[in-house]
C-alpha cells in the first residue's frame, strides 16, 4: 500500500511553488489522480510522507480513475 501512496505523491500541480520537485509515480497516476491530490492533499510536499498519509487517509474519497492508476502502478511493481 505504500508504494502506490508514494507514487501518487508525484501530483506536480499539486505542490506549492516552493515544494521540491516531485520524483515518485508515472505519467498515469499524474493524469489520473491530479485533481484528488488538489481537492484532499492540496499544499503538502509530494515527496514527503504527510502526503503519503494524506493519500492513505483519503483513499476511500479518491476518484474511480485514481483508484485504477494506483492498482495499475502497484500491480506492474510501481514502473
Amino acid at each position: 500500500m505504500r508504494s502506490f501512496i508514494l507514487a501518487v505523491s508525484l501530483i506536480a500541480i499539486a505542490a506549492p511553488a516552493s515544494a521540491q520537485a516531485p520524483n515518485r509515480g508515472n505519467a498515469d497516476l499524474q493524469t489520473n489522480c491530479a485533481g484528488d491530490a488538489l481537492a484532499f492533499c492540496a499544499g503538502i510536499d509530494p515527496n514527503s510522507p504527510q502526503m503519503d498519509a494524506c493519500f492513505k487517509k483519503n483513499m476511500s474519497r479518491m476518484s474511480p480513475e485514481c483508484r485504477r492508476a494506483i492498482d495499475a502502478y502497484e500491480k506492474g511493481g510501481g514502473k
